[in-house]
């Protein structure tokens, strides 16, 4: 992809992703803030019930508004204390479960480029009272961290967003100590998109377009250097699924003239919430 491709995607997400944190609520695939908490229907269709009610009722109510994602990748990690974590692309709530589980002694990161997102983590941290988590700004193309430096990556339906994977995945891994673990929960593809949906900006800002197909997916793990690569689709979005999720994309970074029916049934049962589990070589 091209760079002004790449940095036109990351301005659009930015844009996104900025504005859902001034409204207190961000995910790919939820509605977010504290109205879609209460809609039990709509959120289920989107990663929240993988979620421990223990562990949400443990969290203020306006940090579990923020971001639910497209599973529950803190689940997924089997943290221990003592860890270090870091959760590429975070709103808060995957970072604070975290920093609970590798305490005492373990620390939680979480990186984010949107300057809203980043300071409305940093006040969800102080209201929940978590000391052990830090958060960055930046990109996951780049990440501010040294080389070896992490146990666990996390990541809640943040990866697909990039304009620039095989670079996110070189960083993931150069962060990553031997032997540590990637352990994300994103969106994945059973086969690519139609042409003319895969280059949609809308699409990739909703998280569809720019996830990887499952067969890429594991092959660009792999160049990056992970092995024990697993990918396991824990829901499969269908025709209710896909229109609330359309419901959710910018007007404009969506054609006028793009008939939404044939585009729900072009993407009935092609798109997936997956977990995706990979180590760095010991």
């Amino acid at each position: 992809m091209e760079t002004r491709d790449v940095e036109e995607i990351r301005a659009a997400v930015r844009d996104r992703y900025g504005k859902a944190a001034t409204a207190a609520g961000s995910s790919c695939g939820s509605t977010g803030g504290p109205a879609a908490v209460a809609d039990g229907d709509q959120v289920a269709s989107f990663g929240a019930t993988l979620y421990d009610s223990g562990d949400l009722a443990a969290l203020p109510n306006s940090v579990v508004s923020v971001s639910l994602g497209c599973g529950n990748p803190t689940a997924l990690a089997e943290l221990k204390p003592g860890q270090v974590v870091l959760d590429l692309g975070s709103g808060g709530i995957d970072v604070l479960l975290s920093a609970r589980r590798v305490a005492p002694g373990g620390k939680a990161y979480g990186l984010d480029m949107t300057p809203e997102m980043h300071e409305l983590a940093r006040r969800n941290q102080a209201e929940a009272g978590v000391t052990n988590a830090e958060f960055l700004l930046g990109t996951i193309e780049q990440i501010p961290l040294p080389a070896a430096s992490v146990d666990v990556i996390i990541s809640n339906c943040v990866v697909n967003l990039s304009g620039d994977k095989p670079t996110v995945l070189a960083e993931a891994f150069r962060v990553l100590r031997p032997g540590g673990r990637l352990a994300i929960s994103d969106l994945v593809l059973t086969r690519p998109l139609p042409a003319h949906l895969a280059g949609l900006v809308g699409l990739w800002t909703g998280c569809v377009a720019g996830a990887f197909v499952a067969d890429d997916l594991h092959a660009a793990l792999e160049a990056a250097g992970f092995a024990d690569v697993s990918i396991q689709p824990t829901q499969v979005f269908r025709r209710p699924d896909l229109l609330a999720l359309a419901e959710q994309l910018d007007p404009a970074l969506v054609p006028v003239n793009l008939d939404r029916e044939a585009t729900v049934g072009a993407l009935d049962g092609v798109v997936t919430s997956s977990f995706i589990r990979a180590v760095k070589p010991a």
